[in-house]
């Protein structure tokens, strides 16, 4: 099969696409055939091995990739199923985490799946799993986001902003998207009622104040966000970080843990968003979304399988509108 290989450490550009032996599914496993997958920050973190401190934890291989083939969001079909899986049959549409989903063929834990929502392509199924699921534990798990609370969503027109925005809309807050202005307009009608350019306004000059901020970008020392917080106030930090960082977003995590000891503001971390903790209900919850129709992907720009380095590279820039995503033809 074709696979989009990562032998090394190293920038976008290290990525090859060859052929390799297609996995195969064992006992709880699902084997994909893959359709589409998205890239997230995640994937060029986990390509370059950065945060250096995050080798240390196993999840990403200390001296090369732990995995060789790239990506973990994927929507396809179900190709055949391992022993002990219920519940998914050969042809089933499904999307879910996917551990190498730069591939034709991609398996993985039958928990990680779950059924893909009718009405959506390919390419939107598979902009669902990380980004939609971060924006939901953001917004309900750790935010606690209700009914009539001032909801602001800094990064509003990327990955999870997108999701963000339509979430807490559909908790019904009242919501301010910070975004460039070329996406004020699909921000606006994703549910925001404000939307602020960052580049001619400061949301942290005082003049608001929020129940909940969900920070996607870090852009903003934490003193500046508290200002903005109501008494009661609530910042959720999921912040990327940048590149050839030594501890990266976990050094911003500690930070925020820290300062959270001492202050009457609660400051959270997201928790994360690849395949630990409840992701088949999280899954679950964000597809019962899209079929209700409170919740949309929005794709900003395809690529082919060749095409995956320069599509890491986009999203590795920090300005991608929406979800970036991978045609695997």
């Amino acid at each position: 099969m074709k696979a989009v290989v990562q032998e090394r450490f190293g920038p976008p550009d290290s990525l090859r696409l060859c052929d390799v032996d297609p996995p195969r599914a064992g006992a709880g496993q699902v084997l994909v055939r893959v359709r589409a997958a998205a890239v997230n920050p995640y994937d060029w973190h986990m390509l370059r091995g950065d945060p250096y401190v995050a080798r240390l934890s196993g999840g990403m291989g200390l001296v090369r990739p732990k995995h060789r083939v790239a990506g973990i969001d994927a929507a396809g079909v179900v190709e055949c199923a391992g022993p002990d899986v219920r519940g998914f049959g050969p042809g089933d549409p499904v999307l879910g985490f996917c551990p190498g989903a730069f591939a034709e063929y991609a398996c993985t834990d039958a928990r990680l799946l779950v059924p893909g929502p009718a009405g959506l392509t390919f390419e939107q199924a598979a902009a669902v799993p990380m980004g939609a699921v971060t924006a939901l534990r953001g917004i309900r798990t750790v935010g606690r986001v209700r009914s009539g609370q001032r909801v602001l969503v800094n990064g509003a027109g990327g990955g999870v902003g997108t999701f963000a925005v339509q979430i807490a809309a559909a908790l019904d807050a009242e919501v301010t998207g910070v975004c460039s202005a070329r996406n004020a307009g699909l921000v606006r009608s994703l549910g925001a009622a404000r939307v602020l350019d960052y580049a001619r306004e400061d949301f942290t000059d005082g003049r608001e104040r929020y129940d909940v901020i969900l920070d996607n970008v870090g852009n903003h020392p934490l003193g500046r966000l508290r200002r903005v917080l109501g008494p009661a106030g609530v910042l959720v930090a999921n912040g990327g970080g940048s590149p050839g960082r030594v501890f990266g977003a976990a050094g911003a995590m500690v930070k925020v843990a820290a300062v959270n000891a001492v202050t009457r503001h609660r400051l959270r971390p997201i928790l994360p968003a690849v395949p630990d903790g409840p992701a088949h209900e999280d899954l679950l919850a964000v597809t019962a979304l899209v079929e209700a129709g409170q919740v949309t992907p929005v794709v900003g720009r395809t690529f082919t399988l060749a095409g995956a380095a320069e599509a890491v590279r986009h999203v590795e820039e920090g300005h991608a509108r929406g979800r970036t995503v991978i045609t695997v033809a």
